[in-house]
């Protein structure tokens, strides 16, 4: 494992592999009554968050206490930087104070990359402008195999606004590594700069055609069979101008609507649907391919804990097996 996770591509194939596998076994603890093992124990952990969230901090809180580490959430809002102090002096005023762990959250691309270079605790990069989410992608994959098996050769088309998201770069890395297959689907002003260098380069499909990708009514020629569908959230908070005419013309193109789940899940009854959330219901998922059955979104919340879990311990826990450690045994925990 390296230092830091910083990007997906800190980790190769084996690496992923590794964290899911332990993840699963992370993933007993949430099912004890009692919720608490000592692998952590003496380790502190600062969840600092310059953005909004609910699940992403929730669950990093979730997992460093059950694993008997101290941890601490300090927002934006709550520290010295909203008096003017940079982030610099923010992140090595901490560091002082010898803690093990940042997990940092920052509205500005790269700003983990440069966290990591001032300071001697570990970082984790818990999602940094539009550039990336690591552990969202992880547990993503680990959610999809739960439900799918292993992703090699799994089709999995990620809809929605690409240029905007952080999820769907890592997402891109883990899954291309994990031997999926991919195709991302967007309006043309929704595509990210430079996709289509990247795609050539990684070997993943573009489109405009949600209706052709997922096999749709007069899309002609029949489509690949996709076994996974992830939706992205419309991030009009990042937007500053007009991508797309109207919300009823988005959701109309590019929206998994009712009609559209009915054709999928006739297509394919096996088919799971994905969300990082938060979701905008109506917008660009609807109410019923929300909490259908082939929705994975509560899913994903609960993998969450358990593959940060896992992230947490193979950064911090040293050399020993989770069993070892106590991750594992029921008689360990504290």
């Amino acid at each position: 494992m390296p230092r830091h996770l910083l990007s997906m591509a800190d980790l190769d194939a084996g690496a992923i592999r590794t964290i899911l596998d332990t993840a699963t076994q992370m993933q007993d603890v949430q099912r004890r009554e009692v919720k608490k093992i000592p692998t952590l124990r003496g380790r502190t952990i600062i969840n600092l968050f310059f953005e909004d969230s609910t699940r992403t901090r929730s669950s990093f809180e979730i997992a460093g206490k059950w694993m008997s580490a101290d941890t601490i959430n300090i927002t934006g809002k709550g520290s010295s930087a909203s008096k003017g102090e940079s982030l610099r002096d923010t992140v090595r005023t901490i560091d002082a104070m010898g803690v093990d762990a940042l997990v940092i959250r920052h509205g500005a691309s790269g700003a983990a990359h440069q966290v990591a270079g001032w300071v001697d605790a570990h970082v984790i990069n818990a999602g940094d402008g539009t550039h990336e989410h690591p552990t969202q992608a992880l547990l993503d994959a680990y959610t999809m195999e739960q439900r799918l098996g292993s992703l090699e050769g799994k089709h999995v088309a990620i809809v929605g606004d690409l240029t905007h998201s952080r999820v769907v770069r890592s997402n891109l890395i883990s899954l291309r590594r994990l031997g999926a297959d991919v195709t991302l689907v967007a309006p043309p002003t929704l595509m990210p700069s430079g996709i289509g260098a990247w795609s050539a380069a990684e070997g993943f499909t573009l489109s405009h055609d949600l209706d052709a990708v997922l096999g749709g009514k007069g899309s002609g020629e029949a489509a690949r069979p996709v076994d996974a569908l992830m939706m992205l959230r419309v991030q009009k908070e990042r937007m500053s101008g007009g991508f797309f005419p109207t919300a009823r013309e988005y959701t109309v193109g590019y929206g998994l609507t009712r009609d559209r789940l009915n054709r999928l899940c006739d297509a394919n009854p096996e088919i799971v649907i994905c969300h990082p959330g938060p979701m905008n219901r109506g917008l660009e998922i609807s109410a019923d391919a929300a909490d259908a059955a082939q929705s994975l979104v509560l899913d994903q919340v609960s993998a969450g804990v358990a593959v940060r879990m896992s992230v947490l311990y193979h950064l911090l826990a040293g050399e020993e097996s989770p069993t070892e450690s106590g991750a594992t045994s029921e008689g360990s925990a504290a």
